[in-house]
């Protein structure tokens, strides 16, 4: 365990020393903007990263080393937990450090470590969840239950998506022998406190007629996500957990059902069938399901130990190790912004495979949308201030400037300050929400938009092309509209856009 901290020192490490290599992302944006409006839930996520951020924030400062910190913590902290995983699996030496190496190299969790998501902390959580049911089968322990309820709580007001992963869960406690725990009050109690934790969540929800739902049903209608059949969804996996990592966890799976010593956690390869099924089914993003690969990477590495063993061919361990430390550094420049922009590109068009693109509107971008959107975003909020600052001096106070995604009113609140510019009003995701404060739309600076659905809107339309970064995954131009022909707090809840 100690060579196992040290590799997640050094994984911590390379994230903090490489975390502000481009610039902020997107959805980054969206995050400190919650957090500068702390409430019990918002449009698009539950409200612990937002209230972490902004805790973060006031500790760390702006940075981008500072805002990147806990996704840099909590991806290194994963390593260990793996082991120890390993470890009650019933793992010895060389499986605690086979299944550590998988997490390290695994480009998802490198991914996690360079960028505040609200993926930053699902891996922990899941596999807290899924430590807690190891412990209580193996120390024939109902209590740990309470713990998986207290954990699986945190983790729906971190994102609901863990609520797949407790469904499997209980599905998997049906299929197997563990169902006696099912009758044992303390899964009831877990079952309580999970509850109990997000009540303030789903009564947020209720007042605002739940937004996340309406969000999922219009994502769902405009066809936004690319969807993919179970084989593609599958060989996705194997990129996100790695390539050379893939056949550990297929045989950790396999292990699960049928090896005996692991047969007892049988109801954890019947949970990663049952959420791989409903993330096809429901057509989830390729990255939903990576935070259940931990504990299957950590039963395949029990199981390579043995047969190594059984076989006394010792050296496959150290080649085993450099094979995968080695797969693993190829790919780290993938999600590691390890190289230099222009030298990324050369390197990406160099490798084996197309990096897969989860959204239709990715597929032009000269880089993969989490590269892509780190850039132009300071650019952008420089054009709008050199617009701003044109207006006479009297103008200035009741001109809006309004961002149709919250990545543009987003980074208008984080650079805008630093030119000048007030606040942002924007219909997207929990904007909508804060609503327009005082603006009228006497004059109103647009982002996002296109001249042909603003001009019917305006008394008059003067557009502005400005060039942002050519990296950058939207080039719009910027507009200023005059005389909006509606009063703007009047119209406000037409302007709702939640997709």
């Amino acid at each position: 365990m100690v060579l196992v901290g040290c590799m997640a020192l050094a994984k911590l490490l390379l994230h903090v020393y490489f975390n502000n290599r481009y610039g902020y992302f997107r959805d980054e944006f969206d995050y400190l903007a919650c957090g500068d409006h702390l409430a019990w839930g918002y449009v698009d996520q539950p409200p612990l990263v937002p209230f972490l951020a902004r805790l973060s924030r006031v500790a760390l400062g702006d940075s981008l080393r500072a805002v990147r910190f806990l996704p840099a913590l909590a991806s290194s902290a994963l390593v260990p937990l793996t082991a120890l995983i390993a470890r009650e699996f019933g793992g010895r030496r060389f499986a605690l450090l086979l299944s550590a190496v998988c997490v390290l190299i695994a480009p998802i969790y490198l991914s996690n470590g360079s960028l505040l998501t609200t993926n930053m902390l699902e891996p922990l959580l899941w596999m807290g969840c899924a430590y807690c049911v190891i412990l209580a089968i193996k120390r024939d322990n109902p209590r740990y239950w309470l713990w998986f309820g207290v954990i699986a709580g945190l983790g729906l007001e971190e994102k609901y998506s863990i609520a797949v992963f407790g469904f499997a869960i209980v599905v998997g406690l049906l299929l197997t022998p563990q169902r006696r725990f099912l009758w044992d009050k303390w899964i009831w109690l877990g079952g309580a406190a999970a509850l109990l934790i997000l009540l303030p969540n789903l009564l947020w929800n209720y007042y605002h007629q739940w937004p996340f739902l309406q969000l999922m049903h219009n994502i769902r209608a405009s066809g936004r996500d690319v969807p993919l059949t179970p084989w593609q969804y599958f060989s996705q996996q194997t990129l996100l957990i790695h390539f050379f990592s893939t056949p550990i966890w297929v045989a950790g799976v396999v292990a699960l059902f049928f090896c005996k010593s692991l047969r007892p956690y049988r109801v954890l390869g019947w949970s990663y069938l049952v959420a791989f099924t409903v993330f096809v089914a429901l057509k989830g993003k390729n990255y939903y399901l990576a935070p259940i690969y931990p504990m299957l990477l950590a039963a395949g590495a029990v199981v390579c130990e043995r047969l190594i063993e059984r076989t006394r061919q010792n050296w496959l361990k150290p080649a085993l190790a450099l094979l995968l430390l080695a797969g693993g550094a190829w790919l780290a420049p993938v999600v590691v912004p390890v190289l230099p922009v222009e030298k990324f590109i050369t390197y990406m068009n160099a490798l084996p495979f197309k990096l897969p693109r989860s959204e239709r509107r990715h597929f032009g971008a000269v880089l993969p949308q989490h590269y892509a959107d780190q850039f132009g975003w300071e650019e952008m909020t420089a054009a709008v201030a050199r617009i701003y600052n044109s207006l006479p001096p009297e103008d200035r106070p009741k001109t809006a400037i309004f961002g149709n995604n919250y990545g543009q009113s987003g980074a208008i609140d984080f650079f805008g300050p630093k030119y000048g510019l007030p606040k942002s009003i924007g219909g997207h995701q929990s904007y909508w929400l804060w609503g327009p404060r005082d603006y009228t739309g006497e004059i109103i600076i647009v982002l996002g938009d296109r001249r042909e659905s603003i001009e019917p809107k305006c008394a008059s339309v003067q557009e502005f092309d400005v060039t942002f970064s050519p990296y950058a995954l939207e080039h719009d131009p910027i507009f200023l509209c005059r005389g909006l022909k509606w009063n703007l707090q009047e119209i406000w809840p037409k302007t709702k856009n939640w997709d």
